[in-house]
């Protein structure tokens, strides 16, 4: 959901949506790890089903641009609030 312009948001709902994805990354993450303790990166490349790799690899992209946007955002508001005081 793309938004340009300030809208009323549903504070708590955010909150839940944040905590739910957390769960989520978290759980991906032990996954990743559990893949990544387990083999080589030799070993995932030539045997795993390219399909599923490649489709792992665009979803951790998009996961990492979402989350470098908001990184990027904060930095710029702590700057401001920096020049501001």
């Amino acid at each position: 959901m793309v938004s340009g312009a300030r809208k009323q948001v549903d504070k708590s709902r955010l909150t839940a949506d944040l905590a739910a994805a957390k769960v989520e990354l978290l759980s991906a993450q032990c996954a990743a790890d559990r893949v990544r303790l387990q083999y080589s990166v030799q070993d995932i490349v030539a045997f795993a089903d390219r399909q599923a790799l490649v489709q792992a690899i665009a979803s951790a992209e998009a996961v990492h641009r979402f989350f470098s946007q908001l990184g990027a955002q904060i930095t710029r508001e702590e700057d401001d609030g920096q020049r501001n005081r």
